[in-house]
């Protein structure tokens, strides 16, 4: 899976900082023409959301290869079961999402209306189509079916089981939830069980970069320009002046001084606070980047 696309805010020094200038000097000798550099926010404006490449997993839907004479599903037991066989395996237990609940059910009712059997229903929806459309942010998402009347929950996990793609569903470490809906179905002329698996990698497991950090940066910027605009207002106002000596004109050179001062001061607590901001982007790259 891709990283997010590059958010990471880039400075760059075109020239470095103001530099200071000398008491009463002459500045066609010492005052160069400097080129300022202002640090500049290089991201998309998509959101976190829509950057993130979503990952779907869909096996091939599952039927019962036996029928059982009396069969019984629930919702809760394949929740139940599911996280056996996760822990049996040193995995860490689901947690059960209602959202994800929602649009499992969303994908029964749909097959029963449809009477079809398929990962995409036949107006082309697929499990990322139901899970956005009940609210549900993700990194990644799996979905399991089955069709048949096994035994019981545990029948019904154990056939899961057997199945390369939905064992590595069920088995997916990434995962970090689940929703499930089962359903009693009349489906090609018969009485019949159909299970849905939804599970899911939400999108606040990975820390999103501050946008009060990122509010700061803009703001420390916006200041930047408008120090560099009062300095090149003093610059040009120094270099009018003639002769460049006395009192008046140490004074202008104390002022831009100061506000030199104050520039390079902000320069480099903004710097930081891009370092800062640049990390958690890297750490919610390195979280979303899931193999």
């Amino acid at each position: 899976m891709k990283k997010l696309i590059s958010l990471l805010i880039l400075i760059v020094f075109f020239g470095g900082t103001f530099l200071f200038w000398g008491e009463i000097v002459d500045t066609a000798d010492f005052f160069k023409e400097l080129f300022w550099g202002l640090p500049e926010v290089e991201k998309e404006t998509t959101s976190l959301v829509e950057e993130v490449e979503k990952q779907i997993l869909a096996p091939e839907p599952l039927r019962a290869l036996q029928e059982a004479p009396v069969s019984l599903l629930t919702q809760a037991g394949v929740i139940q079961w599911t996280n056996v066989q996760r822990e049996e395996r040193g995995l860490a237990p689901l947690r059960e999402s209602k959202d994800l609940n929602a649009a499992a059910l969303l994908k029964a009712k749909d097959i029963l209306a449809g009477q079809y059997f398929e990962h995409i229903s036949p107006s082309g929806e697929g499990v990322k189509d139901l899970v956005e459309l009940v609210g549900y942010e993700f990194i990644a998402i799996g979905e399991n079916l089955a069709l048949g009347n096994f035994k019981d929950d545990q029948a019904l996990v154990q056939g899961w089981m057997d199945s390369p793609g939905h064992r590595a569903n069920i088995l997916n470490q990434q995962y970090q939830e689940i929703g499930v809906a089962v359903l009693q179905i009349e489906f090609e002329g018969r009485s019949t069980w159909l299970a849905v698996q939804h599970f899911g990698l939400p999108l606040s497991a990975c820390p999103r970069p501050s946008e009060d950090l990122e509010a700061e940066i803009i703001e420390n910027r916006e200041q930047l320009e408008s120090l560099q605009a009062a300095l090149s207002g003093l610059k040009e106002e120094i270099e009018s002046m003639k002769p460049k000596r006395g009192e008046a004109y140490s004074q202008k050179v104390e002022e831009y001084n100061q506000m030199v001062n104050r520039y390079n001061a902000l320069l480099s607590v903004t710097q930081d606070l891009i370092d800062q901001y640049n990390l958690q982007v890297l750490s919610y790259n390195e979280c979303a980047d899931i193999p």
